[in-house]
């Protein structure tokens, strides 16, 4: 029934080819149809006409911020450790939730229980290790991973007057995963993953940042026709950038992110023809927007901090797949979200026309704990008809809700970027998209065909102001923009999976718009008319092989 979802494991993923010999899950995501980048070493990626930051990100159930290492090069994941990954880019499977274009879920393995193994790679910019093995034989094992670079000598090999050649970056990684298995019907896993890169191409300016996450899961199987996989869990993204070149403002600027959630997930495929999710999740934000301090004996600089945001994020979901016939299945869910922002914010009243380039309200921000409150529902229906074996149809409809914003002056993902949290002037992110799709096997299950369009609507995604100022900014909201778009499009695709010579061939056309219609902005782009989005690209054509 699912639709816009491409599912690879480990084995098609080491097929596929790799700059630097390194696996990289998130180049793999760049060569699917519907996907697209800023450019070739460009870090992030855009789903179907939508930004950056509304992708969800998981690893091992945790959401990590800033996916890339080394300016976009290298991904945050190990490919030594990884099992699978999973992209839904059209009907997203109602458990997930929290952004509204895309979910990357990328899990690793667990760690052999019967022997130990273990794996060395030595490349030109980076080597990894990666051992595992019993604790104790067919009950508990444990997998260590780690990985690192040296890819300072191509720096000192580019031109001197490129600005770069006395430059130093590098990265590295480490993860931990225990697996343990009280009886057959009782599993716990720990998961645990730290990542840490930094780079500087002046000898007076520093910039680093790190993910971290660790999670405990714990699943459970009633009977053989229902389980229950519970998780909860610690996320953190911070940055820091350090300038020195004078002593007397000699700076250190630091930003972090910290969440810690928890999730219930069940399964039932007990009934005939039915199989029924149903769950609750529970996130809580807590956001450190920034802080300036002197950096050196010698500073002078006035330390700074802005106030910290706090909030809370659940929802519950249902979803229900019915074969309706041999030929006609169903998928149809729901889920229900809340957002509650906390703070203790100074009260700030904001008087007509005192937001400039922005919505001309008058407000005032609570001063004690509860400042805004949002919520509503999420629809997901998906319906899958085979006319043969070989031969199918499917549509899918989605609406998604995002409490979340990146706020960057980039187009890629920076080291740097911010992400604010939806308060009383900044409303949640809101999306719908449908979906149509014709899918055939042809040279007896030796090629498969596919033919996808789409159309997508999103609300509230916020764009700047002319001359934005985003860094260390009390009052965001009055450099961002409210706007709308659109984002439509059809992908081609042609796919022999097995083989000597395996791979694909997709074309996509699509557009992504953008639109500033509230009568209420001063100077809208374009005259309040649509225009293109800066990652519109209307054309794209991918292959992909391997002999």
């Amino acid at each position: 029934v699912q639709m816009g979802m491409e599912s690879l494991v480990i084995e098609e993923l080491k097929t596929i080819p790799t700059a630097f010999g390194e696996l990289d899950v998130i180049k793999v995501v760049q060569t699917l149809p519907g996907v697209k980048t800023m450019g070739e070493a460009s870090s992030g990626f855009n789903v179907r006409g939508g930004s950056t930051d509304q992708n969800l990100i998981l690893w091992n159930e945790g959401i990590i911020y800033n996916p890339t290492h080394l300016f976009g090069f290298f991904s945050a994941f190990n490919g030594s450790i990884v099992k699978d990954m999973e992209l839904y880019k059209g009907s997203i499977p109602a458990k997930y939730g929290g952004r509204i274009s895309s979910v990357l879920d990328i899990n690793s393995r667990r760690g052999n229980k019967e022997k130990y193994q273990g794996e060395v790679s030595l490349g030109l910019l980076t080597s990894s290790l990666a051992l595992e093995g019993p604790i104790k034989k067919g009950k508990t094992s444990l997998l260590l991973a780690g990985r690192t670079t040296y890819s300072d000598w191509i720096l000192n090999m580019l031109p001197e007057n490129s600005g770069y050649k006395n430059g130093k970056a590098g990265f590295y990684d480490a993860n931990l995963l225990l697996s343990h298995q009280f009886s057959p019907k009782n599993n716990l896993y720990i998961s645990g993953y730290y990542s840490h890169d930094q780079f500087n191409f002046l000898e007076n300016e520093k910039y680093e940042y790190s993910n971290a996450n660790a999670s405990l899961q714990w699943v459970h199987l009633f009977n053989d026709n229902f389980r229950m996989v519970t998780t909860s869990g610690y996320d953190h993204y911070d940055y820091t950038t350090k300038n020195w070149q004078n002593d007397y403002d000699a700076f250190q600027m630091e930003y972090d992110i910290n969440q810690y959630y928890l999730k219930m997930d069940f399964n039932h495929s007990q009934l005939q023809k039915h199989r029924i999710d149903w769950g609750l999740n529970a996130l809580v934000y807590d956001i450190n927007p920034g802080n300036v301090k002197p950096y050196g004996t010698g500073s002078f600089y006035v330390p700074r901090t802005l106030q910290k945001e706090k909030a809370l994020e659940a929802a519950l979901y249902l979803n229900e797949e019915w074969e309706i016939t041999p030929q006609l299945t169903a998928s149809i869910g729901a889920r229900y979200s809340f957002f509650n922002a906390f703070g203790n914010r100074v009260i700030n009243t904001y008087k007509e026309g005192e937001l400039p380039n922005t919505l001309n309200v008058t407000g005032t921000e609570s001063k004690d704990g509860n400042l805004k409150t949002y919520h509503g529902p999420e629809f997901r229906l998906g319906l899958r008809y085979a006319f043969t074996d070989d031969f199918s149809v499917k549509a899918g409809f989605n609406t998604m809700r995002q409490y979340i914003h990146k706020v960057s002056n980039t187009m890629v993902m920076s080291p740097t970027d911010t992400w604010k949290l939806s308060d009383m002037f900044i409303k949640p992110q809101t999306g719908m998209q449908y979906s149509l799709g014709f899918y055939k096997n042809l040279m007896d299950d030796q090629l498969e065909a596919s033919i996808e369009g789409y159309y997508k609507t999103m609300d509230n995604y916020l764009d700047y102001r002319s001359g934005a100022q985003l860094l260390m900014n009390d009052h965001l909201e009055t450099e961002v923009l409210p706007t709308e778009g659109r984002a439509y499009g059809v992908e081609f695709m042609l796919k022999r999976p097995k083989g000597k010579f395996n791979g694909w061939l997709s074309y996509t056309y699509s557009r992504t718009e953008l639109q500033q219609n509230d009568p209420r902005i001063a100077k809208p782009v374009n005259k309040g008319e649509w225009y293109p989005a800066e990652y519109d690209k209307p054309h794209d054509i991918k292959l992909v092989g391997n002999y």
